[in-house]
Parts: C-alpha cells; sequence; structure tokens
C-alpha cells in the first residue's frame, strides 16, 4: 500500500478553506491542494460498534458496479485507501463490485493466506457486504411477500451469499476463500415489508428447527460468534462481526425490524437521507430516531437522490450510462447534500458511489466528497436544512426520491388498546411522522384533555400508556406533530 499520508494543513486552517468555500460547482474553487497536504479525515464513534468510522464511506455501486469503458474500478478504491476513508461498503447484488474490492485488496496485500498479509492494515477499515437473502438456506419456495427470489447465483440462501462474498473479495471468486477472511458487516439489504421481517425471525422468535429452513438471522448469529446452533456451521468459524440490515422504502418496516430485535443482533443500519427525505414518508422523522435511541451505527445512503439531483432520471440504475460523473452543479453543489446528511442527527457516516477519480481535485469527485464530509464544528444549523429542503424541492418538481414510499399524513396512534387486567390503563404503539417528527400524545375523555404523554423513540414492544384513568366514557389518543397538527384514534369506551 501506498505511504499513509499526514496532514500538511492543520484540521483549523482546513476549516478555515472549507467555511470560505464558494457556493459554485467545487467546494475549494480557489486553492488547489496535492495529495500530501489533505487533512487526517474526520471520524466519529460508530454507534456501539467499537470502531471509529471517517465520515465520509467509499459506496459500492455507481462505477465499481456499472464500470464505464474509461474507468478503473481499483484505482477508486486505491485512492479511497490513500485519502485515509476506512468504511467500505459492497454487496452480493452489485454484479462486479465484490471482485473490484478483490483486485484492489491483493495490490494492497489483504490476502490473509498471503505471505505478505498486512494483518495491521486489514483491521484498520471497516468492510460491509449485503444480502437480498431472507431465509438462511436455499432451494426452499418462497412466502408469499417475501423479496427472496431466486437470482442467480443470489438464490443459495444468506449464508451462500456471505462465503459468496468472501470468496470474491478474498479468495479466488469460485468458492474458496482463506482461513482468517472476514468481513466487519453483512446487512440484511433492502427491507421493505414485515412479512420479510417475520421470516428473518424465524428460529429466534419461533422454535429452531434444523432441518427445515429457518431466517437469515439466526444463522448469522452463528457465523458472527463461531456457534453452530444451526447445523450450518460446523467449523465453527466468525466470518463476520456485526450483522444489521438496510432500507430506503418503508421506515414503518425498518422500525418494526429494530423493535422485534430483543436479542441484540442488529448493531447497525444503511438508510436513505437527502433533503428531499421529508418530502415522502420520511424516515428522518421515523426510523433514524429509533435506531439512534438503540446507539446503532446509522450510515446514511441516497445522498444525492441516487444521482436524480443531477443528470440521473429517477428510477433505478443498470447500465454505465446510468453514472453520474460530474461534480454537482452550479444550481445545487454538492457540498451542502452531503452536510445535510452527515448533519442529520444519528448518523455517524455517508456513503456514495463514484463514477469517476481525476487527478484534478476539483474534477474528482471522491476529493470533493472527501472534503464535503469534514464536517464544521457547528455542522448545519436547522435555518440552513430548511432552507436547504426548500432548494431540492425545486429539483424536479421534489420528485427525486423514487426509491421512498410516498408520503402519508400524520398517523393516529398504532395497536390502541384497553389493558383491564389491575387499574384500567390505555396503550398503544408508535404513530408515524409526516413532514414534521412527533412532539407528544394527547388523551381526551369525551372532549376534555385528561392526559398529555411524551413521545419517544420506541425501541421494543412496550407501549405508550395512560393510566389515569377515574371515570368512565369514551376515550380518544390523538397524536401531536411538532407543527401542532393532530390525528386521533378510534374512541375507546371505558366503565369505572
Amino acid at each position: 500500500m501506498p505511504d499513509r499520508l499526514h496532514a500538511t494543513v492543520s484540521r483549523r486552517e482546513f476549516m478555515k478553506l472549507s467555511a470560505a468555500a464558494a457556493a459554485g460547482l467545487t467546494i475549494f474553487p480557489a486553492y488547489s491542494f496535492g495529495m500530501d497536504q489533505i487533512p487526517e479525515p474526520m471520524k466519529r464513534k460508530f454507534g456501539k460498534i467499537d470502531f471509529d468510522v471517517t465520515t465520509l464511506g467509499l459506496g459500492g455501486q455507481a462505477s465499481l458496479q456499472w464500470t464505464p469503458d474509461d474507468v478503473d474500478p481499483v484505482k477508486i478504491i486505491l485512492k479511497a485507501f490513500k485519502l485515509g476513508i476506512n468504511y467500505f461498503d459492497t454487496s452480493n447484488l452489485y454484479q462486479g463490485s465484490q471482485l473490484n474490492y478483490g483486485k484492489a485488496f491483493r495490490l494492497l496485500n489483504l490476502i490473509p493466506d498471503e505471505k505478505d498479509y498486512d494483518r495491521s492494515l486489514r483491521d484498520s477499515f471497516f468492510l460491509t457486504t449485503k444480502t437480498h437473502m431472507r431465509w438462511a438456506k436455499g432451494g426452499y419456495p418462497d412466502v408469499r411477500g417475501v423479496s427472496n427470489a431466486t437470482q442467480g447465483d443470489h438464490g443459495e440462501g444468506a449464508v451462500a451469499d456471505l462465503k459468496r462474498s468472501l470468496t470474491q473479495l478474498f479468495g479466488d471468486g469460485k468458492g474458496y476463500y482463506p482461513e482468517g477472511a472476514y468481513v466487519n458487516m453483512i446487512l440484511i439489504h433492502s427491507l421493505n415489508n414485515t412479512a420479510d421481517i417475520d421470516v428473518l425471525y424465524k428460529g429466534l422468535g419461533t422454535p429452531l428447527n434444523k432441518d427445515e429452513n429457518f431466517g437469515a438471522l439466526v444463522a448469522l448469529r452463528d457465523f458472527r460468534d463461531g456457534t453452530n446452533l444451526t447445523g450450518m456451521n460446523p467449523k465453527h468459524e466468525k466470518l463476520v462481526r456485526h450483522i444489521g440490515f438496510s432500507g430506503h422504502w418503508n421506515s414503518p418496516a425498518m422500525m418494526e425490524m429494530i423493535r422485534r430485535d430483543e436479542y441484540e443482533l442488529l448493531d447497525a443500519m444503511l438508510v436513505a437521507v437527502n433533503p428531499n427525505d421529508k418530502r415522502y414518508l420520511s424516515h428522518q422523522n421515523n426510523v433514524i430516531p429509533v435506531a439512534r435511541a438503540k446507539n446503532m451505527g446509522i450510515i446514511a445512503m441516497k445522498v444525492f437522490a441516487d444521482g436524480t439531483m443531477y443528470t440521473k432520471e429517477p428510477r433505478w440504475s443498470g447500465a454505465p450510462e446510468d453514472v453520474v460523473r460530474t461534480v454537482g452543479s452550479r444550481s445545487l453543489p454538492s457540498r451542502p447534500l452531503v452536510e445535510y446528511a452527515l448533519t442529520t442527527p444519528g448518523v455517524h457516516t455517508a456513503i456514495i458511489g463514484i463514477g469517476q477519480i481525476s487527478d484534478d481535485h476539483l474534477k474528482c469527485q471522491l476529493v470533493q466528497n472527501f472534503y464535503a464530509a469534514q464536517i464544521l464544528p457547528e455542522g448545519m444549523s436547522n435555518k440552513k436544512r430548511r432552507q436547504l429542503e426548500k432548494k431540492t424541492g425545486q429539483v424536479r418538481d421534489g420528485k427525486t426520491n423514487y426509491f421512498q414510499m410516498e408520503q402519508e399524513t400524520l398517523s393516529p396512534p398504532a395497536n390502541l388498546a384497553l389493558n383491564l387486567k389491575d387499574n384500567p390503563e390505555i396503550t398503544w404503539d408508535s404513530a408515524i411522522a409526516s413532514d414534521e417528527p412527533i412532539s407528544h400524545y394527547e388523551v381526551y375523555r369525551e372532549d376534555e384533555l385528561v392526559g398529555l404523554v411524551a413521545h419517544y423513540p420506541q425501541t421494543g414492544k412496550t407501549p405508550f400508556y395512560f393510566r389515569n384513568i377515574s371515570e368512565g366514557g369514551k376515550y380518544r389518543v390523538y397524536t401531536v406533530d411538532k407543527a401542532g397538527r393532530k390525528s386521533g384514534s378510534d374512541e375507546i369506551m371505558i366503565s369505572v
């Protein structure tokens, strides 16, 4: 690996230059730094994971997946290492992405069974892959509503995906991976609905039958802990250190995924975050606070709305022509979008796919994103966040986040119930926020306000409750958001 870089520009000087940057195409229009002048990257404690993660991570898509003819994806990975980036993202679904990492890792001496293996370097960065499989094993019929459709080599189950990642990243790409190879984390990819969750927790929330199929989570736990409770890990291998999930569509389903985790399996979440989030069913008002309350590592993605803030059409990518290869635009610089994601409360790092790199730092996406991720101490104020939300709302009429559920109105409390075991109590689960966070809940008897209950991120099965019931009558609970809007539940009749 090239020698590690040391900053010749102090962080204070760098922050001054960053603060003075003009709002144009680039972050530093008046400066052109050499590679030996780039500062040490900013890092944050990665939730409950014992790792300090750089605020910029390298995404596994863009030119690492859909590689244009004139781009070398290996050089992108090597440059990310040289910049000091220490979070790297890929997936079993990203075509050649894992193989491109494998080529770079050989150049960096990161193959465990080779004599020049650099163990220290391997332990210094965080490598995450993903599986789209919900079942642990392959060869079983799909459950209706579960996104586990067989996709060529991806249809053998989550454990097969984990091993496939290791053979492509560190082995021969054909099934062999060396002893000592591991990924730091595997994410359950693109969680979209509760049917997926039911399968994922099968064998945890339900009895484990090793002769049948079971969910991915119980099997991945074996390969995290070196146990063989499922019978799928007879060698007691430890191939992964952390388990998490990703999602960009359904925030309520992601909230449910976290709440069911009474086994403390989920260490991190990858989630879409950009200034148009609130124009859809918002993640930053719903699932992100729940993950933050659980101290999960939170990785932002879709920072540029998958490129639709710029040149790409609002649809899924599928070819090199879809890769965005510019740095922002004059009307919408890229830096504020990176800043927005990284100043969203709870977010630790942001992964951004790279279309191309350049020796000219003003044209290099990787370098410009690196600069943008060095967040000023004061961060982005709420006022500036609102201004940016208004500005990006004018891009494609605000319809950039094709990957996100349509916005819904503020919901009433969920699962309202009456418990009469001891003293009467009304219980409910968290409502779903719209474009403003939830503030509190109001309890009415007939038309009289009789109680206020603060809202907080609901991280488990314990519901909200109201117990100060001294009179019978018709009770109703309202959700109230920070804009003062209300959404009421059905009535409950109580006799005292």
